[in-house]
C-alpha cells in the first residue's frame, strides 16, 4: 500500500535549511494498522501530511499503490486524495452549521452522486458509527466523540482504501477515545488500512505496529505485543 524510499523533507527558511525528515524508508502493507509516535518536531506529523499528498518531500520516493506521488501534479493529487485516502482530523473539521447528514455527504457531492444515493449513502456510515439517532444534529449539539464519529463516517464516504488520522482521540476524554479506537479497529478488521499519529502510548496499543520518530529520524518500528 506504501513505500517510502530515502525519503527527505527539508524546510528553507531564509538562508537557513531545516530538515524535518532525514532518509525514511518503511513499508506499510494493505491492511495494516499503523501507530506513528514521536514527541512535536519529531517529523510525525510532516511525515503524515507526505502520505496524504498535502506536502510534497524534497528527495527520495513515495509509491501510495503503486503511484509514484512525486511525480504527479497538484490536480492528480487531488484526485488520489478524493479515490485513495479519508482525513480524520483532531479538530474534527466539521461544517458548523450543517448536520451530521449533510457534513458526511460532502465528499460525494464533490464524487457527483445523486441526491439519493448521498443520503443513502450517509445514512447507511451514520449508522455504522453509532449515530444514527443523530443524523440531523449539528456539530455544536453533539459531544466531542459524537463529532468525531461524524467526521470517521465522512472519510469512508468514497470508501477508501486508507485512513490516515491525525491526533484522532487528542481533543476527546479516555472513554470516546475508546469508543473511536473501538470504531477504527472494526473497519481494519475489514480491511481498511489505517495510520494514526498519536502522541498517547495507550492510544498506540490499540493498534498492531508502532512506528517511531525522533527529530527527523526514524528510530523504531515494532509491532505491537499486548494489544488493548
Amino acid at each position: 500500500m506504501i513505500e517510502v524510499k530515502n525519503l527527505q523533507k527539508v524546510y528553507q527558511n531564509g538562508d537557513i535549511k531545516v530538515p524535518a525528515l532525514k532518509d525514511i524508508s518503511l513499508k506499510i502493507e494493505e491492511g495494516e494498522f499503523v501507530a506513528i509516535m514521536g514527541s512535536s518536531g519529531s517529523g510525525k506529523s510532516t511525515f503524515m501530511n507526505i502520505l496524504g499528498c498535502l506536502d510534497r518531500l524534497t528527495s527520495g520516493e513515495y509509491l501510495l499503490d503503486g503511484i509514484p506521488i512525486q511525480e504527479r501534479n497538484e490536480e492528480e493529487l487531488s484526485q488520489i486524495r478524493n479515490l485513495k485516502i479519508g482525513f480524520v482530523f483532531q479538530s474534527f473539521n466539521l461544517i458548523p452549521r450543517t448536520t451530521a447528514l449533510k457534513n458526511v455527504e460532502l465528499p460525494l457531492l464533490y464524487a457527483r452522486k445523486t441526491q439519493s444515493d448521498r443520503r443513502e449513502k450517509a445514512m447507511e456510515l451514520l449508522e455504522k458509527v453509532g449515530l444514527k439517532d443523530r443524523i440531523y444534529h449539528m456539530p455544536n449539539e453533539m459531544s466531542g466523540g459524537q463529532r468525531q464519529r461524524v467526521a470517521i463516517a465522512r472519510a469512508l464516504a468514497n470508501e477508501p482504501p486508507l485512513i490516515l488520522a491525525d491526533e484522532p482521540t487528542g481533543n476527546l476524554d479516555s472513554k470516546s477515545g475508546e469508543e473511536v479506537m473501538e470504531i477504527f479497529k472494526k473497519l481494519n478488521d475489514e480491511g481498511v488500512t489505517i495510520i494514526i499519529v498519536t502522541h498517547e502510548p495507550d492510544i498506540a496499543q490499540h493498534c498492531k505496529r508502532i512506528v517511531t520518530f525522533k527529530d527527523g529520524n526514524l528510530i523504531s518500528d515494532e509491532l505491537v505485543k499486548n494489544r488493548l
